[in-house]
């Protein structure tokens, strides 16, 4: 009856024997392979690697690359490195002794001066390189490809200068891989989404070499002086627009209306608030709109690639024009950019003004924390169901990134609002998000919601209450509504 068990025992000596021929067959091979490249190559290689001396500067080159997806694989790699290491040498290292491969077994030219003498499985060397690599592969693919073939070759080092069996390389590997892609699922890495392309809806315009029956509007004192600029240049570039200063008294979508009933082309410039009251009156009267980026931010204008004068000017004479949505507030206001309720302004401004001062991801952890104090929740009732949200975001047409930091569109033309606010009356609501913003979780987190969709409507339960819209506060409504008008505006734009 004992037969069994012992047959099962041998056998696994068998191939644990096998298996550890074979290490060491490998390990002569490559040591007594006359190899000058190897000679030269892998001493200065593997004592780079010591202490993860490689690794840090790697981590401080890609911190200097001013790329986010860079950044953020570098610090996942040096703490997925650092918790690798410490396992290795403290736990690892202890569970199986296997001594060292002889010293003399390598060339003279390829023995390292510091021969280590702790237990030789596994590769510390290797598992810190292979955490580093997968780290930053976890957040920038192409980083950790060029880093996965370093790590091969610093794991190659520590056999061929006689530090390691191959067998404690591949285990190395496999523990700082396992330790980096655990770390992966704990925390997972931020994926940018990718939106389709498709070709945009041009429409045929005359060129206007001139500005010949183009009417502009544009307010001088916006942008802190901004407009007064952009009224020169655009009277120098098109002398034959007619163009129009509104003064500190005049009703701006008055005069728009005005000005529509005679123009072939209407002409904005000023803020975000302005252009959305000209994007109204222009699809209304069927006319296409220019943009000059005459306000403080011109989020529109760079979304449609007019962040300078000069560009707008050159849409304008060339009769490049194309449709964008644009998103109907109530059936009464457009929305261009965005539109929100509750403190959401106050999270952006605060966000805003920290975030070149200590990074975007501290100052959001502290705009949420500051927002959330300060501000009174809106219960709102929304496809049946009923919540608590400090934080509403409405955009006109799909934002990057997900989560409540949307920067950009690469489309405005897509037929759909993005919707995203968080659920506050839950218990322990602040500190669950305020978490799920630190570790990068928040679009995951079951406090997050987030719709793409081509209409969205919910009710106040508390009365009316007031919706800002981009970056205006507006009219107060109880029962609110958000439809897509489809490609309702044509505009003046660099083709693509």
């Amino acid at each position: 009856m004992n037969r069994w068990p012992r047959r099962r025992n041998q056998g696994f000596r068998q191939i644990t024997h096998g298996l550890g021929t074979l290490d060491r067959e490998v390990f002569e091979a490559i040591a007594e392979s006359d190899t000058p490249l190897l000679d030269s190559a892998m001493p200065p290689l593997t004592r780079a690697a010591d202490h993860s001396k490689l690794w840090f500067a790697i981590a401080a080159a890609l911190m200097a690359s001013k790329r986010p997806a860079m950044q953020r694989g570098a610090v996942r790699g040096v703490l997925s490195l650092g918790i690798t290491s410490l396992f290795t040498n403290q736990l690892a290292k202890r569970l199986w002794t296997r001594p060292r491969p002889a010293r003399t077994s390598v060339p003279l030219a390829r023995q390292i001066r510091h021969f280590p003498t702790s237990n030789s499985l596994p590769s510390g060397h290797s598992a810190s390189a292979a955490a580093f690599a997968v780290g930053v592969g976890l957040e920038s693919p192409p980083a950790g490809f060029a880093l996965a073939l370093l790590a091969g070759l610093v794991g190659l080092s520590r056999v061929a200068t006689g530090a390691h069996y191959p067998g404690d390389v591949i285990a190395g590997f496999g523990i700082g891989a396992g330790v980096a892609v655990l770390g992966g699922r704990l925390v997972p890495p931020i994926v940018e989404a990718r939106l389709p392309v498709t070709e945009p809806l041009t429409v045929d315009t005359p060129k206007r070499p001139t500005g010949k029956g183009v009417v502009v509007i544009i307010n001088p004192a916006s942008g802190s002086g901004t407009g007064a600029r952009v009224l020169d240049e655009v009277r120098d570039a098109l002398p034959d627009a007619e163009i129009i200063e509104l003064g500190p008294d005049d009703e701006p979508e008055a005069m728009l209306r005005d000005a529509a009933g005679r123009a072939e082309v209407l002409a904005i410039g000023g803020g975000d608030g302005t252009v959305s009251t000209a994007a109204g009156v222009a699809a209304d009267a069927k006319l296409p709109l220019a943009v000059f980026p005459a306000g403080t931010f011109n989020h529109f204008a760079k979304d449609l690639g007019c962040d300078t004068v000069g560009k707008t000017v050159a849409a304008i004479r060339n009769g490049t024009v194309s449709c964008v949505d644009l998103v109907c507030l109530n059936h009464e206001f457009i929305v261009v950019n965005t539109a929100s309720i509750g403190a959401y302004p106050l999270f952006v401004q605060t966000r805003e003004k920290l975030e070149k001062k200590i990074g975007k991801p501290l100052a959001g952890v502290y705009a949420m924390l500051h927002t959330l104090r300060h501000d009174s929740p809106v219960r709102i009732r929304y496809d049946n169901k009923t919540l608590q949200t400090s934080l509403f975001f409405v955009g006109n047409s799909i934002y990057l990134p997900p989560g409540f930091a949307p920067s950009r569109r690469t489309r405005m033309d897509d037929g759909l609002i993005d919707v995203r606010f968080l659920e506050t009356g839950r218990k322990f609501a602040r500190t669950r998000i305020l978490g799920a913003l630190a570790f990068g979780r928040l679009p995951r987190s079951p406090l997050y919601h987030e719709l793409q969709v081509p209409e969205f409507s919910f009710t106040s339960l508390d009365g009316p209450i007031s919706v800002a819209r981009d970056g205006e506060v507006g009219h107060e409504f109880e029962n609110i509504s958000f439809t897509t008008r489809y490609r309702g505006l044509p505009v003046y734009r660099p083709l693509r």
